[in-house]
């Protein structure tokens, strides 16, 4: 190391700075070396660079859309949840105003069918009460004239007479029992 330092001190340079003829094949060799770094290593790099920046904006870009799709697809399940909704409030409705309108009918049906039952039963106990009274106004006959006939002490056997008799008797009974009402 002496023998550098001795070497140094009789150039008369200081040690750290290098001769100008290394300093020339260096900075040729650095030019050389750069240059062949910017043809053909630079551009291959910023290839890569530039696909993954791509590759990066495109994924964003398909992430936005999809986000975009996503957030329409969102707004139309929307929709169709409230559109079936209000479809499903409006069957309740419909069904709540056929349920209401049948038994309405049902109602009035059995009011019909009601009524019907005791027209006829009003007019079976008309017509029972015409046979009763029909054929009670037979027996009350049948026994006044025998009643009659044992009291005049004739046969009443003349069907005119007694057929008139009869008649005539029942017809007073009638007036007395309205008056009495």
């Amino acid at each position: 190391m002496n023998a550098l330092l001795l070497a140094a001190a009789a150039e008369e340079q200081p040690p750290l700075i290098p001769h100008l003829d290394e300093l020339v094949i260096g900075l040729i060799a650095f030019v050389i070396v750069f240059g062949f770094l910017a043809k053909k290593l630079l551009p291959n790099i910023n290839k890569v660079l530039e696909q993954r920046r791509e590759a990066i904006e495109g994924g964003i870009e398909k992430a936005e859309s999809a986000q975009i799709e996503a957030q329409s697809v969102l707004e139309q399940y929307k929709a169709q949840l409230a559109e079936a909704r209000h479809e499903a409030a409006r069957l309740r409705q419909e069904a709540t105003e056929q349920g209401t309108a049948i038994i309405q009918e049902m109602k009035a049906e059995g009011q019909r069918q009601r009524e019907e039952i005791i027209a006829a039963g009003h007019t079976q106990i008309a017509a029972d009460r015409k046979a009763a009274s029909a054929s009670l106004r037979q027996d009350v006959g049948k026994l006044a004239t025998d009643l009659a006939g044992k009291l005049v002490g004739e046969s009443l056997e003349d069907t005119a007479r007694q057929s008139r008799t009869i008649d005539r008797f029942l017809d007073e009974l009638e007036e007395k029992a309205e008056a009495v009402r």
